[in-house]
């Protein structure tokens, strides 16, 4: 895309943009131009037209639809192709197994609450529970699209089938997208492209690490094909792998099989989504002062009193789930009823698994399970990109080099970014859209990218803080600190809050934002994209936490007589024990 001084613009009939005239603008200068012309009314007072920079989306799920609203909030052009026939991406459920797209069995519900996942200026209806099932993910995100207009951007039952980039990408920027509906393909011209296809369609399946699977004459699939319960009914099954997936099939199989086996190579904490005093973990877990905390302590300290929280529900060692390696947190398991499943028999829990026979499963500790009749392997995902060559985005072992987990290191120009390809200890939804928020402000080139060599630098120091905190292994490769990680983009684009100020001006919704929970609605204070009922939404965040909960009115107590006798009580018993140690000495 380019303007030329004086000059008549002229786009092809595949898009794109040329001119012809006495000057080029590159891109940069470009998009500020356009900038000026769209904010100050330059371009009616010149007669010149206003560019608007065609973005393709790929993928209608979480982070494809927050792209298609930040594009229209920056004024951009999108045009997302899902390949489905719907949207909601991983959280539409269907009973089959499609291709190329995440499936997730029927009873799945979010591990992270409503509140903390909502997109900053749309949260959920204040009667939906806390976690929601998937039915009610799908709904929300029905409301969201009706509410902002998003449908008519969206191409449905359309694949991706190349993105390249076009032949004169070092000076345009510019992608070419072929796509495939109904057996025609077609290329079209995009200014930039974001990349929004999720991570959880490439099932991750090593069985050549599991000697003997081929002379099982029972019956083995990956998790990805697990709908629900109905086929298991009496079968001794094994699920291998506990992640939330293995662990929430396992408990579900626990009601129908005969018997399950629960095999884990490294363990893992497992925590309950119920809190402390019956709030959402996250509610309690990702508030910027514990965050504080957990970066700021002696990483020794911050292990011992991870294990002795984790530890407060029920000892992990006596359940066989102690993580072998505690001192890299990896993101916990959030289930509800795994202890109890454990201590009832209805999961057994196993070490790795090290041999299969005909019918039976042997371990790394010598014991062994006979008559198996279902093995199911939760043994995760790998994250690809089909449609790109790999001169652009190259995976290698589950590693992939980006900017701030967004940017390819290479490009020439910053006109290609990958939105939702993290794994937070906290919620994706809120992730992505400030991701998108940040991208497509770069798009326009209101946030600039620092020189290549800062770049390079910047990734492989987020490495090595991610190797320290998270581990080598495969499936941590793309984690982040969630606070961390939203304030480094939204300093960028200028709506991180300023609590200092707050202080000063506001100490009540300071105090908020530095103890309570770290909600979307934080990055809706000020800035760009400043929302009017942000300071109300993080001011009411405990009143909705509890609707959904307290649907039987309660006489509450008279707390001030309550303390009153306590107080007193308190008091006697120090009296009495202060009168003993005067009477021994």
């Amino acid at each position: 895309m380019h303007w030329e001084e004086e000059g008549e613009l002229r786009r092809t009939s595949a898009g794109e943009a040329t001119h012809e005239g006495n000057w080029t603008h590159n891109l940069s200068e470009s998009r500020q131009i356009q900038i000026l012309v769209r904010h100050s009314g330059l371009a009616a007072s010149t007669g010149r037209p206003t560019i608007i920079m065609k973005v393709a989306v790929i993928g209608a799920g979480n982070s494809g639809l927050i792209s298609i609203k930040c594009c229209l909030d920056e004024g951009l052009e999108p045009t997302c192709y899902e390949r489905s026939e719907d949207i909601g991406g991983l959280w539409r459920f269907t009973p089959e197994v499609e291709s190329g797209r995440a499936s997730i069995y029927e009873s799945v519900v979010t591990n992270t609450s409503k509140e903390m996942m909502c997109y900053s200026d749309f949260p959920f209806p204040e009667n939906f529970p806390n976690f929601l099932h998937n039915s009610k993910m799908l709904e929300y995100y029905k409301k969201f699209v009706e509410k902002f207009d998003l449908l008519k951007y969206i191409q449905f039952q359309t694949i991706v089938r190349s993105v390249k980039k076009h032949p004169r990408f070092s000076s345009t920027g510019q992608w070419e997208v072929t796509t495939e509906k109904n057996g025609k393909q077609d290329t079209t011209i995009f200014d930039a492209v974001l990349v929004c296809s999720g991570h959880h369609s490439d099932p991750y399946y090593p069985l050549e690490d599991f000697p003997g699977i081929n002379t099982f004459k029972g019956e083995h699939f990956h998790s990805r094909e697990y709908k629900n319960s109905k086929a298991f009914n009496g079968k001794r099954v094994v699920v291998v792998g506990m992640g939330n997936s293995g662990a929430d099939i396992a408990v579900e199989l626990s009601r129908t099989a005969a018997q399950v086996f629960l095999s884990t190579r490294r363990g893992s904490w497992v925590m309950s989504r119920v809190f402390e005093h019956g709030y959402p973990w996250d509610i309690c877990f990702d508030t910027r002062f514990q965050n504080w905390l957990r970066n700021t302590l002696p990483t020794s300290f911050v292990i011992w009193l991870t294990e002795k929280k984790m530890n407060a529900w029920f000892d992990h060692a006596n359940f066989g789930l102690q993580p072998r390696d505690s001192t890299q947190f990896k993101e916990p398991l959030f289930n509800d009823e795994l202890p109890s499943r454990i201590t009832c028999g209805y999961v057994v829990v196993k070490p790795d698994v090290t041999e299969f026979t005909e019918t039976s499963l042997k371990f790394e500790d010598g014991t062994s399970v006979e008559n198996i009749d279902v093995v199911i392997f939760a043994t995760g995902y790998r994250f690809s990109f089909p449609f790109l060559d790999e001169s652009i985005i190259k995976v290698k072992d589950n590693k992939i080099s980006l900017y701030r987990n967004i940017f390819p290191e290479n490009l020439e120009k910053p006109t290609l970014g990958v939105i939702g390809l993290i794994q937070p200890l906290g919620p994706i939804m809120s992730s992505s859209e400030i991701q998108a928020r940040w991208v497509t402000r770069v798009f326009k080139g209101l946030c600039t990218l620092p020189p290549p060599d800062a770049i390079r630098k910047d990734i492989e120091k987020k490495k090595e803080i991610a190797m320290s905190r998270f581990g080598p292994r495969r499936e941590h490769t793309i984690q982040v600190d969630y606070i961390e990680y939203l304030d480094e983009l939204t300093t960028d684009i200028g709506c991180k809050p300023n609590i200092l100020e707050l202080l000063t001006k506001d100490p009540v919704l300071a105090f908020k934002i530095i103890f309570g929970p770290c909600t979307p609605a934080q990055f809706r204070l000020t800035g760009p994209g400043k929302w009017p009922i942000a300071r109300k939404q993080i001011m009411t965040t405990w009143d909705r936490i509890m609707k959904p909960t307290k649907t039987r009115v309660v006489k509450s107590q008279d707390r001030s007589s309550m303390s009153v006798i306590f107080g007193v009580g308190g008091l006697c018993i120090l009296a009495l024990l202060l009168a003993v140690i005067m009477y021994k000495t």
